[in-house]
């Protein structure tokens, strides 16, 4: 599982403080012992596997029942309806990924309480474990870029 250590592994960094582990922004918690990181390790895989789970799953099954939807009103071309088609869209995958996905985080957020303490908590020097603005940047392009292409998809027909 390469991917799901190169993701937690992004979490644990060593500082002056000692090893420590950041779940969100630029507060880290001291890890007491190996033990300690190995827990947090195999619950952060777990939450991670789960979370692309919810996602990608979610996003197949959501997929699916819009377009059985739409295919079953006879709504006409897309082009004609494209809003209400969008909208239901995006009604269901909130439904079928926001929910799941609402309920892992809260989770997430009540668990972690359990593996570190506030006492242990440190300031981060450097970088934070957040990515950098750029590829946010990026991401927001290529979305843009793919609603570009699918409007005019739907117009050539």
């Amino acid at each position: 599982m390469g991917l799901l250590d190169s993701i937690v592994g992004r979490s644990f960094r060593n500082e002056k403080a000692g090893r420590v582990v950041i779940f969100s922004g630029d507060r880290g918690y001291l890890v007491r012992s190996d033990a300690d990181e190995s827990k947090i390790r195999s619950f952060l895989k777990m939450f991670f596997a789960a979370q692309m789970a919810v996602l990608l799953l979610g996003m197949q099954v959501a997929n699916a029942w819009s377009s059985f939807i739409i295919n079953l009103h006879e709504m006409g071309r897309p082009a004609g309806h494209l809003l209400r088609s969008e909208g239901i869209g995006l009604g269901i995958y909130s439904l079928v990924v926001g929910v799941p996905y609402f309920l892992l985080w809260r989770s997430y957020k009540k668990a972690l309480l359990s593996f570190v303490s506030v006492q242990d908590q440190v300031a981060v020097t450097g970088k934070g474990a957040r990515p950098p603005v750029w590829i946010a940047i990026a991401g927001f392009a290529a979305l843009a870029l793919m609603a570009l292409g699918l409007l005019f998809f739907v117009r050539a027909k």
